[in-house]
């Protein structure tokens, strides 16, 4: 990311790679961002001390005590595709008062106040810094996509609202099964864009290649980038939004990761982007999947997603809203 900075023709080339890596695989690995490695310790140190609590410290903060899915989620606690991931993890989103209005959409359910270990009183603190830079990254990355798409430098930002963001910090256990386990299960995110940091040295993440499974594994300093369900709708299929999972790792190890989802406002409809002919002749069309609907509304999008991932929380406090999701 630092060659934006180098002069116009170095910053032309990194958006035709940023262009080519959406449209051809839809996963990158980025670097240069300037986020200083003492930061990226504090994060891990601090995913250390919160899973290293006792098992009643955050149990006091678990998701079932959150109708806006915050919190923290205990290992098998959430699902893809119906089936149990092997992970925990503590969820943190916009810091907000609920919305109390009878009459709002049902996705403004996901608005509300997070849910903080009382024994780890610095983990606030450290999250709000890391939220803060990679809201910034996103920021930038969005820029230079619009400029890449032949769109306005602002486009995205002209529609995005007040961003919803979700940062999840997530262990993932380690297994004695002989075969691969799932510790996410194969999914595409529903969002814009994916900022991915992994625990050095720490493998598991695949991704969907021409059929086929495809480690992606760490490369120190960098972030894995994808794009999600929004932006391959608002380009009509010219970026695509690609399958992924995670393997869990082999016990006795485990693995530190830590997901950050940025995407517009949850009533914002994602405007498609006009795009210059010899893109908009490459560009296939959205997925068609009869069991995941691509909602333009963000908010619809994303609320689907949490009522099919953590099923105790919909049923204990949604459960008005349990009818069958398309």
């Amino acid at each position: 990311m630092s060659r934006l900075a180098e002069g116009p023709e170095a910053a032309e080339s990194f958006r035709a790679d940023l262009r080519a890596a959406t449209h051809e695989v839809g996963f990158f690995y980025l670097v240069g961002t300037g986020i200083p490695p003492r930061l990226e310790e504090r994060l891990l140190e601090s995913a250390r001390e919160f899973f290293a609590l006792p098992e009643a410290d955050k149990l006091a903060i678990e998701n079932i005590n959150s109708p806006h899915f915050r919190g923290y989620t205990r290992t098998g606690g959430e699902r893809t595709q119906g089936r149990i991931d092997w992970r925990e993890q503590i969820d943190i989103g916009p810091e907000e008062a609920a919305v109390t209005d009878p009459d709002a959409p049902p996705y403004t359910r996901l608005i509300g106040p997070n849910l903080w270990p009382a024994a780890q009183p610095d983990l606030q603190e450290v999250v709000s810094e890391w939220h803060a830079r990679l809201t910034e990254i996103s920021r930038t990355l969005l820029r230079e996509w619009a400029q890449a798409l032949g769109a306005d430098r602002d486009f995205f930002e002209r529609h995005f609202g007040n961003p919803s963001t979700l940062i999840k910090i997530v262990r993932y256990p380690g297994k004695e099964d002989p075969t691969p386990q799932q510790g996410v299960g194969a999914h595409k995110d529903f969002g814009v864009l994916t900022l991915l940091w992994v625990e050095p040295g720490k493998g598991g993440l695949q991704v969907e290649r021409d059929g086929e499974w495809v480690d992606a594994p760490p490369v120190p300093g960098s972030f894995v980038v994808n794009i999600g369900e929004m932006l391959e709708y608002a380009t009509q299929g010219y970026l695509i939004a690609t399958n992924h999972r995670v393997i869990s790792p082999e016990f006795p190890d485990d693995r530190i990761s830590v997901p950050f989802f940025f995407s517009p406002s949850l009533d914002t409809t994602l405007p498609l982007i006009e795009l210059p002919e010899e893109l908009a002749a490459a560009a296939r069309g959205v997925t068609q999947d009869p069991n995941n609907r691509i909602h333009a509304v963000y908010g619809e999008n994303a609320l689907k997603s949490r009522l099919r991932a953590h099923p105790d929380v919909a049923a204990i406090h949604h459960a008005d809203l349990l009818a069958p999701q398309p």
